[in-house]
């Protein structure tokens, strides 16, 4: 069995140099694709450096297409019977390709989570390598010391030579914060242990989630009319056709955090209408009030609160007797038509 590493990258050269030396010291050899998807940094300049020392399947869009075109454009040039999709900006742990194909080689029909962590300490810089800060952060950095600004970097050398230094600052979730390390807790706790859970497809993950070629493409990919949250609505796809979600223990990746560039799934709502046009059941209403139990401050009765992925199932099934509804509304979420009520 083989695998391709389908990475999508956009205006992160300094970023992706490092995914790039990441996945140059797997433990299991992968074809690299990487989708350039119109660049105006020196992307190109990492890439061509980056072929000199090993092979690299690279897919050019002169102008931006979107996450999801950018990832399908990836998946039709990969040769891998699996595909392994990571971002620009993440580092691979030493056994990331390792450990996905040994999960798929057991277990058919996968849809393999990873473990997806984060370096807060990179957010303030526009180079992890030199420490360079990123525009408006200039302030900020210059107050460093040298020694506090050695610590906020992640350097090519690390990655290559002592990767067990970065680990050691790494966090639970994609991005800092109480509430994102939280899902990554319970969606990790549903993957490992309620296989059962018809929901499981909530957990799916933007990076370090893979799949087998065959199904992805069979499937049609992603939805290219989404750029957010286009990695639940492929595994419920994938789910409703006979697919596993799963956990890949042990395959770590470290997400190079940046202070901009986060899309809120509770504020950018466009998603949700096209994800619930496509699946206009229960459960992709009660996504975004699962997220928002997981923070404080919300507008949320204790019995409204989801506070886990069978307690999402739960919900969808109605058996609450709470009128979401109702909740949605009050949290100031946009009204979703064509199903049933969630009361």
């Amino acid at each position: 069995m083989s695998l391709s590493v389908v990475i999508r990258s956009k205006d992160e050269a300094d970023r992706l140099r490092l995914t790039l030396a990441s996945l140059s010291r797997q433990t299991a050899p992968a074809e690299v694709v990487v989708v350039d998807d119109g660049s105006s940094d020196h992307t190109q300049a990492v890439l061509a450096e980056a072929t000199q020392t090993a092979p690299l399947v690279v897919v050019q869009h002169d102008a931006a297409k979107g996450r999801s075109a950018a990832s399908n454009a990836g998946a039709r040039a990969a040769s891998g019977d699996v595909l392994l999709f990571l971002d620009g900006d993440t580092l691979a742990g030493p056994d990331l390709v390792e450990r996905h194909l040994a999960r798929h080689a057991e277990t058919g029909g996968l849809i393999g989570r990873g473990e997806t962590l984060h370096l807060r300490c990179t957010r303030f810089l526009a180079d992890p390598e030199t420490g360079a800060p990123r525009p408006g952060e200039e302030a900020r950095i210059g107050r460093l010391s040298a020694d506090e600004l050695t610590r906020m970097r992640v350097t090519r050398d690390q990655v290559l030579n002592d990767f067990n230094a970065i680990q050691a600052r790494a966090e639970p979730g994609v991005y800092p914060g109480a509430g994102p390390r939280r899902l990554h807790e319970l969606e990790m706790l549903a993957l490992r242990g309620q296989p059962g859970c018809t929901v499981l497809w909530a957990a799916a993950s933007g990076s370090n989630q893979s799949v087998r070629r065959e199904a992805f493409l069979a499937a049609g990919g992603f939805n290219e009319r989404l750029d957010i949250n286009e990695h639940r609505e492929l595994a419920l796809r994938l789910c409703e056709t006979g697919g596993r979600m799963g956990a890949v223990d042990g395959a770590f990746s470290y997400h190079l955090t940046h202070r901009s560039g986060w899309r809120d799934p509770l504020s950018d709502a466009h998603w949700e209408a096209l994800f619930y046009a496509a699946h206009p059941i229960p459960a992709v209403k009660l996504l975004a009030v699962f997220w928002a139990s997981l923070g404080a401050g919300r507008d949320l009765k204790p019995n409204e609160r989801i506070g886990s992925l069978a307690a999402l199932e739960i919900a969808a099934h109605g058996a609450t007797g709470v009128d979401y509804d109702a909740v949605r509304q009050r949290l100031g979420l946009p009204a979703l038509n064509g199903a049933r009520a969630l009361a």
